[in-house]
């Protein structure tokens, strides 16, 4: 098996300093001791609550072959005689091998951003690239200042794609990142009311994911959704900064990878979408009208880059929900079956809106009902009361019988309910999960929201512990 890096390429990359018997190479990358593989380097990085010298030790009882440590730190370090490569700085020098990972590679290079969709769009990505070579996509949303370096570093020379998920929760966040990652294809999936608590308005969001394309190689494509209130800023501001190619997709009749077609289903969406001169029939294994735009994107940019288009497309029918953006299982109650959704892992106005489509357009049964469990959603600032208010409108239009809402700001959406829906207030997640554990019954439809910091995964788990999962569920671990 080849090394993912050499111990001599990663010395030359950060300019670092090679102390005790360097193995030849490693195989991964890690920055968390608890989850390190056999014969990985591991990147003792301090974050804002731990710091990862405290931990290397662990980091070479788990398996660890070499530590990236920084010099000021090596008298803390003791006794550990462990091989390692000093460098100033920890963070800077996962950076530094990042670009060289880019360097060296001759991967086609796809960068994802927007308000909403980037870890959806960019699992359809990976599953749609597959056919066509080798994929290097990161895990989870590593999307920020540490995890997008750590996943550029990882990606083997042999990659034929690169995939690359690049989110923001403040000005100047996404420039640096997009110019490591310099994408031969950029898109911003929408600009919708996230963070709003650091930003004024959406032309300050609209702003900061154009950053993106400040990273573009030269003669580099980007995808703009034509939908979106904001696509003719983006579309000016790509011609300011030289963009060589702008495109399209959306419904809109001058998009250039346009939607034709879309049928809803609860399981899947079919849609035809014109594709330069073609027209394509393409089956889209999640549900819900934000998946048929992902998708939009996501053939475009298969196109862009060059990838077979029809392997793509029969490869986005095998798709499904992932863990907490709308995983569905099928759950045992007495006398019969609930639905359970579950969107617990993100939440912000627009989120919020597509998953109580997914609500409404799920099919009840018998005496069952649509239920909607509803948590705070964060990083609103001053705009928070408003918009938590707002949802009433989409909460009626979506047929709801019974919301439960949890956390302070879900008060201001309780006081606008009032007595309109059925509804439900508990002080936190917990509180819910004790309710809806005694509530349900068959043909029920649960969707279950918030922003991860309120925990409302732990009331997804409550349901999955009591309830149990029918065999064609499409419960995931």
């Amino acid at each position: 098996m080849s090394h993912l890096w050499t111990s001599q390429e990663m010395t030359a990359a950060m300019e670092g300093r090679p102390v005790g018997a360097l193995p030849e190479g490693v195989n991964g990358i890690s920055i968390d001791s608890r989850t390190v593989g056999e014969g990985d380097v591991f990147f003792a990085i301090k974050g804002d609550r731990f710091d990862g010298h405290d931990f290397a030790s662990v980091a070479i009882a788990n398996g660890a072959s070499l530590l990236v440590v920084a010099e000021s730190k090596l008298p803390a370090l003791g006794r550990l005689t462990a091989p390692m490569i000093v460098v100033t700085d920890v963070l800077a020098a996962l950076e530094d091998l990042a670009r060289a990972s880019r360097a060296r590679s001759e991967a086609r290079i796809i960068a994802v951003t927007g308000s909403v969709g980037k870890t959806s769009s960019k699992e359809m990505l990976r599953r749609a690239l597959e056919p066509s070579g080798e994929v290097h996509a990161a895990v989870a949303s590593f999307n920020n200042h540490w995890g997008v370096p750590l996943t550029l570093a990882r990606m083997p020379a042999s990659a034929a794609y690169g995939v690359f998920e690049i989110g923001m929760n403040h000005p100047d966040e996404i420039r640096p990142l997009a110019k490591m990652v310099k994408p031969h294809v950029a898109i911003i999936t929408t600009i919708a009311a996230a963070h709003m608590g650091n930003f004024k308005n959406l032309n300050e969001i609209a702003a900061a994911k154009s950053e993106i394309m400040e990273g573009l190689v030269e003669d580099g494509h980007l995808l703009l959704n034509r939908d979106n209130e904001k696509y003719g800023w983006l579309k000016k501001r790509a011609a300011e900064l030289g963009v060589a190619h702008a495109h399209s997709f959306g419904d809109n009749a001058k998009a250039e990878f346009r939607l034709l077609n879309c049928k809803l289903l609860p399981e899947c969406s079919t849609i035809t979408a014109r594709i330069g001169e073609e027209e394509v029939a393409v089956k889209i294994g999640a549900p819900g009208r934000h998946q048929v735009q992902n998708a939009l994107a996501v053939i475009g940019a298969v196109h862009l880059v060059g990838a077979n288009l029809a392997k793509a497309i029969h490869a986005l029918a095998g798709l499904s929900a992932e863990k907490g953006r709308g995983a569905r299982h099928t759950l045992k109650v007495d006398g019969g079956s609930f639905a359970l959704i579950d969107e617990s892992y993100n939440a912000n106005p627009a989120s919020m809106r597509a998953a109580l489509d997914l609500l409404r357009d799920a099919p009840v049964r018998l005496r069952g009902r649509r239920i909607a469990v509803l948590g705070d959603m964060l990083e609103m600032g001053r705009f928070a009361e408003r918009v938590h208010r707002d949802l009433a409108a989409p909460l009626r239009e979506a047929g709801v019988d019974l919301v439960c809402l949890a956390g302070p700001e879900m008060a201001a959406l309780r006081n606008e309910l009032g007595t309109d829906i059925e509804t439900v207030y508990r002080d936190d997640a917990s509180g819910l999960a004790d309710y809806l554990t005694t509530v349900l019954r068959d043909g029920d439809v649960v969707m279950i929201k918030s922003s991860l910091g309120i925990g409302f995964g732990r009331i997804v788990k409550a349901l999955l512990d009591k309830y149990p999962a029918l065999p064609e569920s499409s419960a995931q671990d």
